[in-house]
């Protein structure tokens, strides 16, 4: 699109969004404010502070999916529950039919996947402005969302991660892999056709590099028929590139059909997990029944057992971490396809220290080249 062309577009974007409703209280409780700032992708902005709000409290921007609407999403998938529990702002962006006829954030248009320009820096200027207008602490901001608002977070990320503590993508794709329409769904289908580096070198060239690199979750189901699961190991590969990391995991734990990949900075700390649920399809996995139910099943809010809203929340530390029981129900897994760094080590040691006593200097020499070989040992 010509420049011209794109002014044109976007002037267009403002006239329309400056007829709708300067506010609104929808029946899920968000407020819509008009008049937040720079708004080029004409983006509504709802917001939702709970009552007694502290000082410096975190910001959550939670990104809808295709067809949803921001405040029963954001309502569905457990966020608002979790607002009031955990004392946090939710900031949740809505597109318009006119930007897009099925409510999808373009995250594959150009203009909507730069830094500067149109949904993104639309998103960017709510950000600021829920930041001043409720005193929020600007260095716990955090960014999440389902499909095409995944694909968003992912833009998110890279193009402004000096603001973003951490994220979280949903049923989502990586940075930078399509360029419009047709490369979307060919990317949705089958995914990335890049691998960590090049992947990573997308999100290097996206924006001056931030003082601290954002931390990742990933969320995905592996039966998942819209978003191929595959989008969600080349996102970890792209952010494990980003952080200066290697593609495989540092742990891979494993319970109940849920997968789990963690990748770590030397000093221990987290800075990508990679969640899998095995016979899940394209949604928000989330825990509607039992005791302590958060979300409720609704179109793509899927019944899973397992809250990924509060599980993200956990990861960027906003909720208290599992009780020792739950934590236990973790075990070390090592699928071929995502073997799991320590505990792999760990193996190949133990099988050198097992025949190292019963064999010659030379015997030992080649076990440990075939352990090697195979991965197994360092």
């Amino acid at each position: 699109m010509s420049g011209l062309g794109e002014t044109t577009a976007v002037l267009a974007r403002l006239r329309k969004a400056m007829k709708q409703p300067s506010t609104r209280n929808d029946h899920t409780g968000l407020i819509e404010l008009r008049g937040f700032g720079f708004n080029p992708g004409a983006l509504r902005m709802l917001t939702y502070v709970p009552e007694g709000l502290a000082p410096n409290a975190p910001l959550v921007v939670v990104l809808h999916g295709c067809t949803q609407r921001a405040g029963t999403h954001a309502r569905d998938a457990g966020w608002l529950a979790l607002a009031d529990r955990l004392g946090f702002a939710v900031l949740a962006p809505e597109q318009r039919n006119e930007n897009n006829p099925n409510r999808c954030f373009n995250w594959f248009e150009r203009g909507d996947s730069v830094r500067g320009s149109g949904e993104p820096a639309s998103i960017h200027a709510m950000i600021q402005h829920m930041v001043r207008a409720h005193g929020l602490d600007p260095t716990r901001v955090f960014v999440t969302g389902l499909s095409a608002g995944g694909a968003m977070t992912s833009v998110l990320l890279a193009t402004y991660p000096e603001t973003f503590a951490a994220g979280a993508v949903v049923a989502g794709v990586p940075f930078g892999i399509a360029g419009n329409v047709h490369e979307a769904f060919a990317a949705m289908r089958d995914g990335a056709r890049l691998g960590g580096k090049e992947l990573g070198a997308l999100v290097a060239q996206a924006a001056p590099a931030p003082p601290r690199l954002p931390r990742l979750a990933i969320w995905h189901g592996q039966a998942d028929a819209t978003v191929a699961s595959r989008n969600a190991q080349a996102l970890a590969h792209q952010w494990a590139a980003v952080h200066g990391l290697a593609d495989q995991p540092d742990e891979v734990l494993a319970r109940s059909g849920w997968t789990r990949s963690v990748w770590c900075a030397p000093d221990g700390e987290t800075l990508i997990e990679m969640n899998l649920l095995a016979g899940l399809g394209h949604g928000t996995p989330v825990a509607a029944g039992g005791e302590d139910p958060i979300g409720q099943v609704a179109p793509f809010i899927l019944e899973a057992g397992v809250s990924s809203s509060l599980e993200i929340a956990r990861f960027w530390g906003l909720a208290p971490p599992e009780s020792g029981a739950q934590a236990k129900a973790w075990t070390i897994s090592s699928p071929a396809s995502e073997q799991p760094r320590t505990a792999v080590r760990g193996l190949g040691e133990s099988v050198m220290a097992s025949v190292s006593p019963h064999v010659s200097e030379d015997v030992q020499k080649v076990i440990a080249k075939a352990l090697a070989v195979a991965g197994l040992l360092g």
